[in-house]
């Protein structure tokens, strides 16, 4: 793959720096100060919803969100926000253990060189005029090697910026199909809204929105009676942790008050996702406004989502529902 901006992110910089600015933009505390704001941006987003009666649920609210949050947090401009919402659409196939196709190449060749073209421009904005925002921090950022090159900025802002929504939208989406193919389940949370966070923690294992992840081992070793040796690659199926009857009781089954759930969703030590936090508060507020505001909101057909047609990634592309007017 010729593809400058995903190699970057394959392979990115080792700046100690770098991670300590992410880092402290997704401490736990300043994230948890963000919950207001995230609430205040799903009700907006079902203001424009509640008249309408009907809508696709993926479109109108669990797209939209995590979008609108990720590019508070980077210093998108309130102004280019609209247009980031309406032509995002990460594909997932990036990061799928499977060759991609000549068009799917081409796509994602153009897709990277306009995001890169336009964070270049925003970073030299920030150089200028520096507002309280990560793209200034990482801007103004200094390693033991000196500034930050123009790839390495664009490369990790973009990362930043798929790894802020993608996900979590297919959270949400998958929590959605989850609960109304279980109903007992649903009606259990419209009747005790205390349980949100246990169940979010339940929608992560139970349907994971990223199934696989990739690892190296840094010496020979031995797993279940394989041998590893050094620098062989693996996959993990995150996806199939979540179900292992060894660790989680009934794990075929949705239970939004299971205890003590450790979902491997995030990965785990030195690669735990630094967004774990931000993505659970998003989820808990944005499904506690849509069942709070969509009065009788019913999926069109939640036993037959269109999903999308990635081996990383899990959710639907499409959410198809009606509520009460």
């Amino acid at each position: 793959r010729n593809l400058r901006t995903t190699m970057l992110l394959k392979n990115p910089p080792d700046h100690t720096r770098l991670r300590g600015l992410v880092v402290k933009a997704f401490d736990a505390r300043r994230v948890e100060a963000m919950r207001e704001r995230i609430r205040a941006i799903a009700n907006d987003l079902i203001d424009d919803c509640c008249e309408r009666g009907s809508g696709d649920l993926v479109r109108d609210f669990t797209h939209p969100l995590p979008v609108i949050v990720i590019c508070d947090m980077l210093g998108i401009p309130e102004s280019d926000q609209a247009e980031f919402v309406r032509g995002t659409r990460i594909s997932g196939r990036l990061i799928d253990p499977s060759p991609m196709t000549p068009e799917e190449l081409k796509e994602a060749n153009s897709s990277s060189e306009e995001s890169a073209a336009y964070f270049a421009d925003l970073c030299e904005q920030r150089r200028r005029d520096p507002e309280d925002d990560l793209i200034t921090a990482l801007v103004q950022s200094e390693t033991e090697h000196g500034s930050l090159s123009r790839d390495e900025l664009t490369s990790n802002i973009a990362l930043l910026f798929a790894a802020g929504h993608e996900t979590t939208v297919n959270l949400m989406g998958n929590a959605l199909l989850a609960l109304y193919r279980n109903r007992d389940q649903l009606k259990l949370l419209l009747e005790r809204e205390d349980l949100m966070p246990s169940a979010v923690e339940e929608f992560l294992r139970y349907d994971s929105s990223v199934q696989l992840t990739g690892r190296a081992s840094l010496e020979d070793q031995e797993i279940c009676g394989v041998r590893l040796p050094r620098g062989r690659s693996t996959i993990a199926l995150l996806g199939a942790a979540n179900r292992d009857p060894d660790i989680f009781s009934d794990p075929d089954r949705l239970d939004i008050t299971r205890e003590r759930t450790k979902v491997m969703s995030f990965g785990g030590g030195i690669h735990l996702c630094l967004g774990a936090q931000l993505a659970r508060i998003e989820a808990q507020e944005a499904l506690g406004v849509l069942f709070k505001r969509l009065d009788g909101l019913e999926l069109d057909d939640p036993e037959n989502p269109q999903w999308k047609q990635t081996i990383t990634l899990r959710g639907p592309t499409s959410l198809p529902a009606t509520w009460r007017t």
